[in-house]
């Protein structure tokens, strides 16, 4: 008898740890997953996700609540500037969200890290960082939920555009004040006042055409490379891919780097310096050994920079037949 009750009672508690071991198994219920991402989401915007806490707040079903992961890889020893770059500015679109008046348990902000989370990436077949991906209330997340960083950058403005578009959450941005630029601004304008106020009797200079010819084309070079693109969408300064290799031009037409406006900004000064000089010796005037040294001097420039221009838009343009020198 008492080998009996011994047994029901090893089987009461075998069954018991077993019930346990499965409500653990299934993790939390939709309440209680919803009611810790809130209290998580009190302290700190953006949640930090392992394996773990992937499966059970993201794959776990049912779900009535959206969330936007940024999968990263922050580690020093990763050397993804551009990670830290997407970061700041996905941090500024979830803090933008949880001060807002729209905010709700509806959408929430996560980050994955590849040191953290290695075999979530390993589970969504990821070879790159950074990479943003909604994952709806309901389904799997679609192509549309994988944000298209090398088309549009990922700017707070344009990740907050992004989500509207899978949630219907509207997200005012509210970026952090920066005076550095008004700093820098107030000082110009005191430098050059303090020059014109100590240059007053002699003012000359601001007729002077070369000195505004100057400053027109640099005018041209900056606006024709793409920099107030790069105000408005926020790219990245250079992108290292998965092995490591650094590419400084991006390979779509529907996107740049920092870096590459740079590259375009020398090619086209390049160009009219070389044009400048085939004017000069074409004038007629001068030395003739000299201008004989402007206009080949001028035409190599032309030829050999122009040619670097053309590389550069056919990589960017794929299908493009022409070429010069370079292919």
């Amino acid at each position: 008898m008492k080998a009996i009750k011994c047994g029901l009672i090893i089987l009461f508690f075998t069954l018991l740890q077993n019930v346990h071991g499965q409500q653990r198994r299934q993790g939390y219920t939709m309440a209680e997953r919803v009611q810790q991402l809130t209290d998580m989401t009190n302290k700190r915007a953006v949640l930090r996700f392992n394996a773990n806490k992937f499966r059970d707040f993201v794959k776990s079903s049912p779900r009535n609540y959206s969330v936007v992961i940024m999968f990263t890889a922050m580690a020093p020893q990763r050397q993804c500037q551009v990670c830290r770059h997407a970061s700041d500015e996905f941090t500024i679109v979830a803090n933008s969200f949880r001060y807002s008046q729209s905010y709700s348990n509806k959408l929430f902000f996560a980050v994955v890290d590849f040191d953290e989370g290695s075999d979530v990436f390993q589970m969504l077949r990821l070879n790159t960082a950074p990479v943003f991906i909604h994952f709806p209330p309901k389904g799997k997340p679609k192509n549309a939920d994988t944000m298209d960083i090398q088309r549009i950058g990922f700017a707070a403005e344009t990740i907050a555009k992004w989500i509207v578009e899978r949630t219907d959450i509207q997200i005012r941005v509210f970026r952090p004040p920066n005076y550095s630029g008004t700093f820098a601004l107030v000082i110009l304008f005191g430098i050059v006042a303090a020059f014109l106020y100590l240059r007053r009797n002699n003012l000359e200079f601001l007729y002077n055409k070369t000195m505004w010819g100057m400053g027109s084309l640099f005018f041209c070079f900056a606006m024709t490379s793409g920099q107030m693109w790069n105000h408005i969408r926020g790219p990245p300064f250079i992108h290292k891919n998965q092995n490591g290799q650094i590419a400084y031009i991006h390979g779509s037409s529907q996107g740049q780097f920092v870096f590459e406006t740079y590259i375009v900004m020398v090619l086209n000064a390049a160009i009219v310096l070389g044009m400048i000089l085939l004017t000069e010796a074409a004038r007629g005037k001068g030395d003739p050994k000299k201008r004989k040294i402007f206009a080949v001097v001028g035409l190599l420039l032309l030829s050999i920079f122009f040619s670097l221009l053309l590389s550069v838009f056919r990589t960017k343009t794929q299908g493009y037949p022409y070429s010069f020198l370079f292919k």
